[in-house]
């Protein structure tokens, strides 16, 4: 079966967008305000050192995860905005220090936002894409690269509503007669389509937001069996957030089907509550509940083992900022299991933070961790880690932060991620981040 993609939306879009600008023209002669130009530079290392753990490589072969390493990034983000008019080019490089091949040099974000003043706006281009608590979509930017998308976005600000709506479709080249087929891209998906709408209640401190995505991605093979299989994620965020505290929820569901053409039916829920009586200290507390597959057969070390889907039941939190979540040391929704396998996750959690001094913030947290399917013959807890944190701001463009996490596995940690053979896991990094704006000027 084709794609059911054509060009109908895009040219719509595109229409949109032509009428948008002759609209906002006519709104800056009438009034022109200041133009601003800004040049921002962003400078981060961070050095990590990872000691416990083992990595199949193949299956035969299994190496200790023991590394030492410093990873850099530089980014160049240059800006222009006047009353009708915002763009944005960030060009950055990345890479371990001594790499061969000098890193990774892209363009991480160049976009143009037209604007009204009734608050429609059209933006379009590369850009950063970042909703509600970065759990479904978010710019991930502990990895490295980041994530931004090629996208339009047509969207409404105003009157304590947000709704937008953005439309991708993605290619590898300018293919004539070579077909529609895009794998290896630098984004996992074909082409996806989201609208997300949010409230803020009037003189409340309590916001809700609703999502939709619907994702395509190419199944098949080039030139035999091409075809798109979709998937969709639905569900809310809410926000309630006196003045010392506050809790925060959400809810999303998965349908559709694979790249291999069998169902998704999965499911995921948050909650977290925070409490802060004064600026020097605070806690908090939650529960993250991810569903998974059943019918594995776990391997013994080294083995293959099967995964036997009726349904794929796994939930998968697509394209958010996953490092925020689930624990620091990227076990979950980053690296994957034994043959992909997902046996969801429960990720019970309890922390706090103290400010002894002005820049200086210090926390710690616990984390029980646990499979949310249940598997003959083996426990569904994971493991249980504990982080600690400091972070000091000497001044506004200058931040020094580091870390130390600690995990101790169970026997199922094992069995599923290789994740150690004497069980506990041991990771710790400091960064540092440097941000000044080089250049301003308005005219």
């Amino acid at each position: 079966m084709k794609s059911r993609i054509t060009s109908t939306p895009i040219l719509y879009a595109i229409g949109l967008l032509m009428l948008s600008n002759s609209a906002f023209c006519q709104e800056g002669e009438k009034k022109e305000k200041p133009n601003l130009f800004t040049l921002d530079l962003h400078m981060m290392a961070r050095g990590e050192i990872r000691n416990g753990g083992v990595v199949s490589s193949t299956d035969e072969e299994v190496l200790d995860d023991k590394s030492n390493f410093i990873l850099g990034r530089i980014r160049l983000i240059a800006g222009y905005e006047r009353s009708w008019l915002e763009t944005k080019l960030t060009v950055q490089h990345q890479g371990v220090w001594g790499q061969a091949g000098k890193g990774n040099f892209n363009v991480h974000e160049g976009w143009a936002k037209l604007k009204a003043k009734n608050g429609l706006f059209t933006q379009i281009g590369r850009q950063v894409l970042a909703y509600d608590d970065e759990r479904i979509i978010g710019p991930n930017d502990w990895s490295m690269m980041g994530i931004s998308h090629d996208a339009l976005k047509l969207g409404y600000e105003g009157y304590g509503h947000k709704a937008h709506a953005i439309l991708t479709y993605n290619q590898n080249a300018e293919n004539i007669n070579g077909g529609t087929f895009y794998t290896g891209g630098s984004l996992p998906y074909k082409t996806m389509q989201t609208v997300w709408y949010h409230y803020d209640v009037p003189k409340l401190p309590l916001g809700a937001s609703l999502l939709f995505m619907n994702v395509g991605m190419q199944a098949g093979e080039k030139n035999k069996d091409e075809r798109t299989e979709w998937q969709q994620v639905i569900g809310g965020y809410v926000k309630y957030s006196p003045n010392k505290w506050s809790v925060e929820g959400s809810y999303y569901h998965q349908l559709g089907r694979n790249e291999g053409g069998i169902k998704i039916n999965a499911w995921m829920t948050s909650v977290k509550t925070q409490v802060h009586p004064n600026r020097f200290y605070g806690f908090e507390t939650g529960y993250d509940y991810l569903s998974g597959d059943k019918y594995f057969a776990v391997p013994p070390q080294r083995g293959t083992g099967l995964i036997l889907h009726d349904v794929i039941r796994g939930f998968n939190p697509i394209y958010g900022s996953h490092h925020k979540f689930y624990g620091a040391m990227d076990f979950f929704y980053v690296s994957t299991y034994v043959n992909g396998f997902t046996p969801g996750l429960q990720n019970a959690f309890i922390g706090g933070y103290v400010k002894p001094l002005k820049g200086l913030k210090v926390s710690v947290s616990y984390h029980y961790l646990a499979m949310a399917t249940s598997l003959p013959d083996m426990s569904k807890t994971l493991g249980h880690e504990i982080e600690l944190t400091a972070s000091y701001q000497p001044i506004k463009e200058v931040n020094i932060s580091a870390g130390f996490s600690y995990m101790t596995g169970t026997e199922t940690m094992k069995r599923l991620k290789r994740a150690s053979t004497d069980g506990s896991l041991r990771w710790g990094w400091i960064s540092l981040n440097i941000t000044p704006r080089i250049f301003s000027v308005r005219w």
